[in-house]
């Protein structure tokens, strides 16, 4: 298993549209797939734009591309400011 990390930039203009589109496709993929999706963003704003990230912890190996999928189906890339991010992360063995 793995965790999924998306970070991307949004304008202040559009945080209201894409927060709801972003929570509605997250309550979607917790509904269809059983993850337990978190929104973030950093706390400072800069020139106009806030940085976002999703976190999508525990996920199987085919969870992005139920995650692409819905991203499209959500139009959520109308919204951002560039390309959003992906990083895959994964846990360590604990030592023996």
């Amino acid at each position: 298993m793995k965790d999924l990390y998306i970070y991307y930039q949004v304008r202040e203009e559009q945080v209201q549209a894409l927060e709801a589109r972003v929570r509605a496709m997250q309550h979607k993929l917790a509904q269809d797939s059983g993850v337990a999706p978190q929104l973030k963003r950093r706390p400072e704003t800069k020139d106009g734009l806030q940085t976002w990230m999703e976190i999508y912890p525990v996920v199987g190996d085919s969870f992005g591309a139920l995650l692409e999928s819905a991203v499209q189906q959500a139009e959520l890339l109308s919204l951002t400011a560039g390309a959003r991010h992906m990083e895959t992360f994964m846990d360590l063995p604990p030592c023996a």
